[in-house]
Parts: C-alpha cells; structure tokens; sequence
C-alpha cells in the first residue's frame, strides 16, 4: 500500500508547485483513500481511548486527501500529538 504523491513513494514535495505559485504537498485528492480511511477509522474506534486515538488519527490523515481540507503533513503531525499529549494527561478537563 503506497503512502501519497508523488508516484506513490510517500515523500512530500517541499518545494514550489509547477506554475511556481504556492508549495506542492505530493498529496493529490483521493476521494475513494478518504473514504476508505473514514471507514477505517469508524471500524477501530470503540470504547478505549486507545481506539478512539487511533481513529482520530486516521480521521486526520484522511484530510490530506481531501479537497475540501487545507492541510499538510506537519499539520497532522502536530495535531496528532497534541492527541497523545491530551490523552496523556487525562482529558482536556485536567
């Protein structure tokens, strides 16, 4: 299974898009990986936090093929541990 963009190899493109106007992200929309992702991630959520942690992560990396989502890789990353971090310390709440 490939990881996105550019050709597959799963490596993000940090430099200008072709027409030079705004960074390429190697990650093209793919509404059937969304979709997939989504369902992916409602099969694993169950009743640990643990579940629901990993489907929020897929949820997030679903965005990266979303046209409707404004996101990028290190978006996901920092969200993702601010996930953990959250859950580490025991809720928002604390």
């Amino acid at each position: 299974m490939s990881t996105g963009g550019n050709g597959g190899n799963g490596e993000e493109n940090g430099t200008e898009a072709d027409d030079g106007t705004e960074p390429a992200t190697g990650f093209d929309p793919d509404p059937e990986r969304v979709e997939r992702l989504r369902e992916i991630a409602d099969d694993v959520r169950g009743d640990t936090s643990e579940s629901k942690q990993l489907a929020n992560i897929l949820y997030r990396t679903s965005d990266l093929y979303d046209e409707d989502e404004d996101t990028s890789p290190e978006e996901i990353v920092r969200n993702v541990k601010f996930i953990l971090e959250v859950t580490e310390r025991g809720g928002l709440d604390r």
